[in-house]
Formats: structure tokens, sequence, C-alpha cells
């Protein structure tokens, strides 16, 4: 009986006490604790997703939102929604990919392709697992054909401008407040175009934010662990 603790003991202290020590370094407590607490929201949406319930708040807060539209309201929501389009995404993925691979940022680099391309599959798959019909509350200005539920454009933006803040926050610290208050005001303001613009409901963008969130912290981390081993080996 001894042996056999002090076996769990040595295999705990080899290896998972060390792994569970790195990730809360990475992660942080709060870090951690914001994580479990959207892993359980968007549980409970996704679930009265999947039964096919009606949110009653969806529709009061989307017609309360309509009743401010207005012409120069409705341009300036188009404006915010394209920077999430796919050809704008497209386009800075690329540019930002091939940056970092130019200043030999490979690890940056490896971990931003993973983001992005977690981020497309993330959303068109959970999509087609939901199957979720789209608003139809008034006629909208654009034609949206996939299914509402998560939002791609919060998903998407969240996922991307949120690693960009990150890389831009670690590289320039002493403009990390500013950074960090620009990426949020952009995907908030992206999502509530999608409100705005009548093609999604509310608990589709607090779900595409939190499967984000969500997946920007797992590269996020994943960017960070192989930050700290590599400062161990050099050391």
């Amino acid at each position: 009986m001894q042996t056999l603790l002090q076996k769990l003991v040595k295999f705990w202290q080899n290896n998972i006490h060390q792994r569970l020590t790195s990730l809360i370094a990475a992660i942080g407590t709060v870090g951690i604790l914001s994580c479990l607490i959207i892993i359980y929201v968007v549980a409970q949406i996704s679930d009265e997703v999947l039964d096919r319930e009606a949110f009653i708040l969806d529709k009061i807060i989307l017609l309360w939102i309509h009743s401010f539209a207005n012409p120069t309201l409705d341009a300036i929501m188009h404006t915010f929604t394209r920077l999430n389009n796919p050809n704008t995404v497209t386009a800075i993925a690329i540019f930002t990919l091939a940056l970092l691979w130019w200043r030999r940022y490979y690890a940056e680099a490896k971990i931003f392709a993973i983001d992005c391309l977690g981020g497309v599959v993330l959303s068109y798959g959970l999509k087609s697992v939901f199957g979720k019909v789209r608003p139809a509350l008034w006629q909208s200005a654009i034609e949206e054909t996939s299914f509402s539920y998560p939002s791609g454009h919060a998903l998407g933006s969240t996922v991307l401008y949120g690693f960009l803040a990150y890389l831009l926050a670690t590289r320039y610290p002493q403009f990390a407040l500013l950074i960090y208050t620009v990426a949020i005001f952009i995907i908030g303001t992206i999502g509530l175009s999608r409100l705005y613009l009548g093609v999604h409901w509310p608990t589709d963008i607090i779900g595409g934010y939190g499967i984000g969130f969500l997946w920007l912290t797992f590269c996020i981390t994943m960017l960070k662990l192989q930050k700290m081993k590599a400062s161990e080996l050099q050391s």
C-alpha cells in the first residue's frame, strides 16, 4: 500500500503537478475562473438552442435596437460588420502571418495560424451542428445564407482581433491598455452591428463571444507554454 502511494505521489510530482503549475502560471487564476464561467454560460445557451427553445429577450432586444435605425447608423454598422467579413479577415490574417514569419516570430506565426483556422472550423462546424435559423423580424440590408448560432462575426472577431491585441500588447506593453481597449471596442461594435442589421439573435452573439474567447485563451496559453519551455531550455 505504501509503495502504491509513493508511486502515485511520484507520478503527480513528475507528470501532473509541474504541468498544472505551468498551466496556472500561463492562464492565471482569474483566467481559469473566467473560462469556467464562460463554459457554463455557453453550455446553457447551447443546450437551449439544441432543444429549439426560444429566448424571450432575443426578440425584445432586437426590436429595441432596431428602433434606433437611421441612415447614418446604417452606414456606420455596415462599416463595422465589414471588419469581419471573409475578404477582410483573410487579408489581415495573411498579412499578419507573413509579417510574423518574415520577422522570424515562428512560434507566434504557427499559433496564430492555428488560432485563425480553428476559429473558421468552429464557426462553420458549430453552425451546422446547431442549425439555428436567423431572425427575420424585418428586411435586412444584407443577406446571409448560413445558420445563426453561434455568430461567426462575434467568434471570428474575438479570435482574430483578440490575438492581434495580445501580440501587440506583448510587443508594446506600455500601450497594452490602449491596445486592449481598441480591440474590445472593435470586437464589441462588430457584434452590435450584427444585431443592428438583424442577422443575429443576441444569444448568437453571446455564444460566439464565449466560444471565441475560450479558443483564443487556449491558443494564447499554448503560445505562453511554448515560450516558458523555450526559456527553461535556454537557462
